[in-house]
């Protein structure tokens, strides 16, 4: 028990940061420094923790494919402005929450197939391979993603750490259950994602969290780079430093790429 609530306090502490690191930096700088390898972690431990090695490799599997549905979720807040031109936050909320549980249901009805016929290293790669081809492709063209100009009130930022805060406790609670695959996909449930959106939606109007948008859907490709170290690291070297060799290789190899790619991409769209 005492895993599942520090896990879920980490977890939480960080969605704070997140929103602030957005607001005060702008939508690409942010939106990268929002989905470093950090919830991820807490949730990494407690699984492996509480339920051990074998459950850990299966719900990591799950991670890569969790967080190209969180892609897929983000891209809605960019497509459906777009079909929708005054699209209030209720309906951005319904639309892209639905769309999530559709595919949610649809990953997890599957899975179980596919890990009889692959082999958990290999679908992860899979879905960090399909992740990063439509990270790339969502910010070719990236929108404007400028820093905010009101603060998130406390409040919001509050309600914001808890979402993310009760979705990390129930994944480590239902890995030691023994559902490692329903807790990796709740690992990855969109906490994070869908109060950060909501949070500077109301803050700041559409054109901050719209423009975080590609920038998190790419910077997410750290966490999966993350859970595919993590089987490997942890027993290996303990939780500790399992977890920071998890954490440097992801971001090297992920999250640095990711800037420096966005950053030339903005260099385009001013030279347009």
């Amino acid at each position: 028990m005492l895993t599942i609530l520090l896990s879920a306090i980490f977890a939480g502490v960080v969605a704070v940061f997140v929103t602030v690191a957005i607001e005060k930096w702008g939508g690409i700088i942010g939106g990268i420094l929002g989905t470093l390898p950090t919830t991820i972690i807490p949730a990494t431990i407690g699984i492996y923790a509480e339920a051990g090695e074998d459950d850990l490799a299966t719900s990591m599997s799950l991670i890569p494919f969790g967080m190209l549905l969180n892609a897929l979720f983000v891209g809605s807040w960019v497509v459906f402005p777009r079909i929708k031109p005054k699209a209030t936050l209720g309906q951005m909320i319904t639309v892209s929450l639905g769309f999530w549980l559709i595919l949610a249901v649809l990953l997890t009805s599957t899975f179980e197939i596919l890990l009889q016929h692959f082999s958990e290293l290999n679908i992860g790669i899979a879905g960090l391979l399909l992740l990063l081809g439509l990270g790339l492709w969502m910010t070719w063209k990236p929108r404007p993603a400028p820093k905010g100009t009101n603060s998130v009130t406390k409040f919001v930022l509050a309600m914001r750490g808890l979402a993310a805060a009760s979705a990390i406790g129930v994944a480590v609670y239902l890995s030691s259950l023994g559902y490692p695959i329903i807790a990796g996909l709740a690992a990855v449930f969109p906490a994070i994602f869908l109060t950060t959106m909501v949070a500077l939606w109301i803050a700041q109007g559409a054109d901050v969290p719209t423009g975080a948008a590609g920038p998190m859907m790419l910077g997410g490709s750290s966490v999966a780079m993350y859970s595919l170290i993590a089987p490997w690291a942890l027993p290996e070297y303990g939780i500790y430093a399992g977890s920071a060799i998890c954490w440097i290789i992801s971001v090297v190899l992920t999250s640095l790429p990711a800037y420096t790619w966005l950053s030339w991409r903005k260099m385009g769209l001013k030279s347009d």
